[in-house]
């Protein structure tokens, strides 16, 4: 049994170990040829006598699972000294992962590769400072992956940082220059977490009387994890003036599972609110024959603090003038929004200064004290009194996302069989100011009936936007339901829908595709070519209270069966009992058998007298406009996936452009690759004479092909971001004339146009990415492959 750590673990420097740790991340290649990239970031040293500089070293967050990294540290920064050897400046922790988020982590192998003492502290909800000490005696504050800027404190983790430091310092009557040569002459990091909601307000809560740097680590600088016992990290931090964390020590593992399984109840620790526990023990990967060194995981509570998380958003969602969107907590949070709508009303400024980060937690605490309530309490508010959804049985609008023949009529009327239910149909309102005027028949319906069905395709993103808008002006308590029918496979849908459509012959208020086969293929094909997908992530379908995803390949009844079950979930004391499945079978037999169209609208012809005549001697399909370029369309939800796993792992800096596209809603809702615009066409006159031929003799239902596309990298600066792609053609058959083939994620604003990706990517050649050049780079893991669609876009 290995004897109690009573003096501080101490190891210096082996300048060929740091030199081999460097030459592995510059390589960022690994033993098994199985690339993974590490990002440097060179940062020059203020007020270093010595003119020093430190590289920052940071992997992608899923790149620590793998098992031949050179190093696992999470916040690595190293320089050179006067002698011109590489060392570590700062080294943070390995990285730690959650119970059950890796095998090490599961807790059968923790129960058996782990010896004690398990040391438990508070994960306090802030950021990580680094401090360490340079040769030269400056003292070095760094954040996980930036030294910051001292003259900017405002927007710098690492200067507000800095500041605190000079703060506890000075009320010891210590110099930083005393605290850089202690650290030097130790070889070791102090790693904290700045808590300050006068800076920045996170979920829990750090007023005047508890902010400042929570000391709760000490590293030692070398390549290998090795970290100081907490009773030294304490008494590290009584020395210099740190603020110490919360710590628990047990011998038992059986007992660490026990008690943060009883904390998890509640959310709370010692009558706080807390986000979870961090517990550093020792680990073998083989007990047996291994020793044991330095390891850490974490235990993580999701209540109260997702619960405060969903506060959070609801209200500066609010403040944005949106529905708020919130799916647990119903009852408490509706409370909650209440509270918040009047407060928000009586002080202006209060939504000015939620969305600057501040007031966050007064207004939440404000509630709670309100409803006399520990946080803790909310969060079991729906255990005590359930949730508020099924209280909800009426003022709903059920709102299609479709294209011609996808079958939305069909489930609006089996739906009004079923319940009695109002339908409004588009095609019955004549004259003009039609979107209005439906939007106010189904207002007037629903003063009769507990849901009106919306029958319109909706099928644009500003379709969704004016009903949602004009249904929510006039109605506040009004929930508007999305019945998504989603065009995952067009080709698919096109085949289907068409064949609905003929088959139903003239029996439609618009579409008598008896009578012109040739003009109602064009009608389908331009909803089909102008339909934008729902995205619940973003305006407006974001306005949507549910989004029920229906397949409009597959029959009518099956889809009425998704909807009838999914508005049972959601509003139970709507659809109390489900109806049978014979009840079903009858209301689509009805609405597909006995439906007859009210009113039917003939669709004119456009042009002359004599365009007519010709018309009338040989019906003609809608003439097409001239090609204005060829691209290989890519699913949107595969892109999305790919930047969000892209853009998780890293740290707030590199996220920035990413988080501002999100929150501005300028994500492209679609995705494309151009192979060649007609601005080239007298640059490749005859790759451009083949793009139009086979577009000119394409069936409009049909594609031109399919392309294999891999997304390779992301890059960005502060305007615009694009994937740099390459085209997986086997056939050689789909030429791109751009430099570099690409797909542009979105642009900073409508002064920035999408073209500026092939500025944005002519300097990424010619210059990479880095500090010196403003641009970020990163690599797809995997480099993923999506399928692409082939199809030429005509000239608006």
């Amino acid at each position: 049994m290995d004897s109690p750590r009573v003096q501080a673990p101490h190891c210096e420097q082996d300048p060929q170990q740091v030199a081999n740790l460097v030459r592995g991340l510059s390589d960022g290649i690994s033993r098994t040829k199985k690339g993974f990239k590490a990002k440097k970031t060179t940062f020059e040293i203020q007020g270093s006598r010595d003119g020093f500089t430190v590289d920052s070293w940071r992997f992608h967050d899923w790149d620590y699972k793998r098992p031949d990294l050179p190093t696992y540290a999470r916040g690595l920064f190293t320089t050179k000294n006067r002698r011109g050897d590489h060392e570590i400046a700062v080294r943070g922790y390995d990285k730690f992962f959650n119970v059950g988020e890796v095998p090490e982590t599961k807790w059968e192998n923790v129960q058996r590769r782990t010896k004690g003492p398990y040391e438990l502290t508070l994960k306090e909800n802030g950021c990580i400072i680094f401090i360490s000490g340079l040769e030269d005696g400056t003292l070095l504050v760094c954040s996980k992956h930036s030294t910051g800027d001292r003259g900017d404190a405002e927007l710098s983790h690492a200067s507000a940082g800095d500041k605190w430091i000079d703060k506890q310092l000075a009320a010891l009557g210590k110099t930083r220059e005393k605290l850089a040569r202690e650290l030097r002459r130790r070889n070791i990091t102090a790693v904290a977490e700045l808590c300050d909601d006068s800076f920045e307000e996170h979920i829990l809560a750090y007023g005047p009387d508890k902010a400042g740097l929570y000391l709760h680590g000490v590293n030692v600088n070398i390549p290998q994890f090795m970290t100081y016992p907490s009773d030294l990290v304490q008494q590290f931090a009584d020395e210099w003036g740190f603020r110490k964390v919360g710590l628990q020590v047990f011998d038992d593992v059986e007992k660490v599972k026990s008690f943060l399984d009883g904390v998890a109840e509640s959310g709370a620790h010692e009558g706080r609110d807390v986000e979870g526990f961090v517990i550093r023990c020792r680990m073998s990967l083989n007990p047996e024959k291994k020793p044991y060194n330095d390891w850490f995981f974490k235990y993580k509570f999701d209540e109260p603090y997702l619960m405060y998380r969903q506060w959070r958003e609801c209200t500066k969602a609010l403040i944005a003038g949106r529905p708020p969107k919130y799916k647990k907590h119903t009852k408490i949070t509706e409370e909650y929004l209440l509270y918040a709508r009047k407060r928000l009303a009586a002080d202006p400024k209060l939504g000015k200064l939620y969305n600057l980060n501040h007031g966050i937690i007064a207004l939440r605490d404000d509630f709670l004290a309100f409803k006399n309530l520990k946080g803790s309490d909310a969060a079991n508010f729906e255990k005590e009194f359930g949730s508020t959804a099924s209280t909800v049985s009426s003022d709903i609008v059920l709102v299609p996302i479709a294209t011609i023949g996808c079958g939305k009529t069909t489930v609006g009327i089996a739906l009004t069989h079923l319940f009695g239910w109002g339908i409004v149909q588009n095609d019955n309102i004549q004259g003009k100011g039609r979107p209005a005027r439906m939007v106010q028949a189904v207002m007037s319906s629903l003063m009769e009936h507990p849901v009106v069905i919306a029958d319109r395709n909706n099928s644009e993103r500003r379709e969704r936007e004016q009903i949602l808008t004009d249904v929510m002006k006039q109605h506040k308590n009004a929930r508007l339901v999305a019945l998504n029918f989603a065009h995952g496979d067009i080709d698919e849908i096109r085949r289907v829908t068409r064949e609905r459509v003929l088959r139903r012959g003239d029996n439609h208020q618009t579409i008598q595709a008896a009578s012109d086969q040739s003009k109602v293929i064009g009608i389908m094909e331009n909803f089909i070519v102008r339909f934008q997908p729902c995205n619940p992530e973003s305006k407006p379908d974001d306005g949507f209270d549910l989004v029920i995803d229906l397949d409009p390949a597959q029959d009518s009844r099956a889809n009425v069966e998704t909807v009838v079950h999914e508005l049972h979930k959601r509003y139970p004391s709507l659809i109390p009992n489900l109806p049978s499945a014979e009840d079903m079978d009858e209301a689509v037999k009805a609405a597909i058998h006995d439906y007859k169209p009210e009113l039917k609208h003939t669709i004119p012809d456009r042009g002359g007298r004599k365009d007519k005549q010709q018309r009338n001697q040989q019906p003609q399909a809608p003439k097409r406009k001239p090609l204005e370029y060829m691209s290989v369309s890519i699913p949107a939800a595969d892109v999305n996936a790919a930047l969000e796993s892209a853009f998780s792992g890293v740290g707030p800096e590199a996220q920035r452009f990413y988080k501002q596209l999100q929150q501005t809603r300028r994500i492209q809702p679609s995705f494309h690759v151009t192979l060649m615009h007609r601005v080239s066409a007298k640059e490749h006159p005859e790759l451009w004479q083949r793009y139009t031929t086979l577009e000119a003799e394409r069936d409009p239902a049909d594609k031109l092909g399919e392309c294999d596309v891999m997304l390779e990298r992301v890059v960005f600066n502060d305007r615009v971001m694009a994937i740099v792609v390459r085209l997986v053609d086997e056939e050689v058959k789909w030429t791109c004339v751009n430099k570099v083939a690409h797909v542009t994620v979105g642009t900073r604003d409508n002064g920035v146009k999408p073209k500026e990706s092939n500025d944005l990517l002519q300097r990424w050649l010619e210059a990479g990415s880095g500090e010196e050049t403003g641009i970020g780079e990163w690599v797809f893991e995997g480099k993923p492959t999506v399928k692409g669609v082939v199809r030429g876009v005509q000239s608006r």
